[in-house]
């Protein structure tokens, strides 16, 4: 089996060289790295990380800890994390903590006994537990998808990565406000969850955005999974005075809520319009196709890694938070014909005072 010391003579090269190479302890000229990775294929030498990782008390691993991962909007949070974890030399472990608080700081002790570097959560909605062990045991963290804690003048406790939530649900509003609608229901979140808090902060000043009071009556808690949608869906179709236009704060609850209105036969957009926060691939195959607000899931994935590898590098800098922009994808079920939908733009909420843009059952029920 080749040693270190056989890639080095191949390269021709020192042994501390090829170190750094495969360690990423210090920069190596590109020409140089390149003969070392050339050395590493020809020779096949599989470096011992074992060997190394107690030479260098790490293991080059990072756990990965987030619920439901069937979701596509984590299926793509987790393959942007993957492909960063394995550019930078790193492996991964997955948990998935089932969104229950007890279950996420086990694996979470899981992940830490296993050695890894730092670890990547997206948390539940009451995190306590989970904040308390990290904390405890100072392990090197990024908070994905949902933040906690610190406010605008309180620095975050940990790293924290996450997109914006609340001018982009703002954006939804206004958009089916300027359609003319005047009654907009809220399939919301998971209580307990920043996405949540964040999403309906966005609603309400959607409404405020559109010059239209906030009825507590329009705000439905679908829980972030599609059976909570359908209930919540139900609930507002049944109001004395229903919505014209509903927005769905992820997914899995636009899948709910779809089948809600299917199976009392109303029709999108033309009994009501709909838009939805999460872009997913079926978004541009449904008809009508759903105009909605598509996160960088891998993105977010990415820079998440990023993150964590800069705090394993630094570990005594401040504390910070990123949000990355969403994109508002503009297609037709909130009522726009269909050379108005573009995707991928962002749209200025359209003039009330021209309704001619919606169908005209529409028009009829506002």
């Amino acid at each position: 089996m080749p040693t270190m010391a056989d890639v080095a003579r191949s390269a021709g090269v020192s042994v501390a060289t090829v170190s750094h190479v495969l360690n990423g302890t210090r920069p190596v000229l590109p020409h140089t790295r390149q003969a070392v990775l050339d050395a590493i294929e020809e020779l096949g030498y599989t470096p011992n990380t074992l060997a190394r990782s107690l030479v260098t008390s790490r293991t080059r691993s990072i756990g990965l800890a987030v619920s439901a991962i069937s979701n596509p909007y984590f299926t793509e949070i987790l393959q942007g994390v993957e492909a960063a974890v394995l550019e930078h030399g790193y492996s991964l472990l997955i948990a998935d903590p089932h969104d229950d608080p007890e279950h996420e700081r086990k694996v979470v002790q899981l992940l830490h006994e296993r050695r890894v570097d730092g670890l990547v959560v997206a948390p539940s909605a009451d995190p306590r537990a989970l904040l308390a062990y990290l904390g405890r045991h100072a392990v090197p963290t990024v908070l994905l998808d949902r933040v906690v804690g610190g406010g605008a003048d309180t620095a975050p406790a940990f790293d924290q990565v996450c997109a914006e939530n609340t001018e982009p649900m703002a954006r939804l509003v206004t958009h089916l406000a300027g359609l003319g609608h005047r009654r907009i229901g809220l399939v919301a979140g998971l209580p307990g969850l920043s996405t949540t808090s964040e999403r309906i902060t966005g609603y309400r000043q959607g409404l405020s955005t559109a010059g239209l009071a906030l009825d507590d009556d329009l705000v439905a808690p679908g829980n972030s999974e599609t059976t909570g949608a359908e209930q919540a869906t139900a609930a507002l179709l049944s109001l004395a005075v229903p919505p014209t236009a509903l927005v769905t704060a992820n997914n899995a609850m636009t899948i709910g809520a779809l089948r809600t209105l299917r199976a009392r036969a109303l029709s999108v957009p033309d009994d009501i319009a709909l838009c939805c926060f999460d872009d997913f691939a079926w978004a541009d195959l449904f008809s009508p196709r759903l105009t909605a607000i598509a996160q960088p899931s891998r993105e977010l994935g990415a820079e998440a890694v990023r993150v964590l590898l800069e705090r394993l590098a630094a570990p005594d800098r401040p504390a910070r938070t990123l949000r990355l922009p969403c994109a508002f994808v503009h297609r037709t079920s909130c009522g726009c014909r269909e050379e108005d939908g573009v995707a991928d733009t962002p749209s200025a909420p359209r003039d009330p005072q021209h309704p001619e843009k919606g169908t005209s059952r529409d028009r009829r029920r506002r």
